[in-house]
């Protein structure tokens, strides 16, 4: 990880970020693919489909400037607690350790609200996300059903020692 670390502040989210958090992941998301229906449900509706279901967003600032996002989503399923998604960090910031910050604050959250685990999926052309994930402790696993036709790779951290592989 490079860069300074004194100039970024990471805050939860507020309405006023829902443009960011929307461009910053429409960005990515429209420079290596397409943008599917769930993108669009959970960019044009975070409280709703994030928040309100007992999710969280972060927002890294640099110098003040939303620069940075991801989201903690509260997962339905009998397996997985919490998914980390919505991760995106503007062109001009990457390489600052932003990301694995984001990250680190929503492995921590995860965490303080007793999380067993955080799923992740991905695509494996997105290699620095596939390795910033890896860095963060994620693992590969099998994948289950997803509702992206982008996902190819999917990833778990494990915080319950019974049945961790770590």
């Amino acid at each position: 990880m490079t860069g300074n670390h004194d100039h970024i502040e990471l805050v939860p989210y507020k309405r006023e970020y829902q443009n960011v958090f929307k461009e910053l992941n429409e960005s990515w998301i429209r420079e290596f693919f397409k943008m599917e229906a769930k993108d669009y449900e959970s960019l044009l509706h975070p409280k709703r489909t994030i928040l309100d279901k007992g999710g969280e967003i972060v927002v890294a600032l640099l110098s003040g400037q939303p620069v940075g996002v991801c989201a903690l989503i509260k997962m339905d399923h009998p397996d997985y607690d919490f998914e980390l998604a919505k991760m995106g960090v503007a062109e001009e910031a990457r390489g600052k350790g932003i990301g694995y910050l984001l990250g680190q604050e929503i492995i921590n959250k995860a965490k303080r609200r007793g999380a067993r685990n955080i799923f992740v999926e991905s695509n494996t052309i997105l290699a620095p996300a596939i390795s910033l994930y890896r860095k963060l402790g994620f693992k590969e696993i099998p994948g289950k059903p997803s509702p992206y036709e982008r996902s190819n790779i999917q990833m778990l951290i494990d915080f319950d020692p019974a049945t961790s592989t770590t």
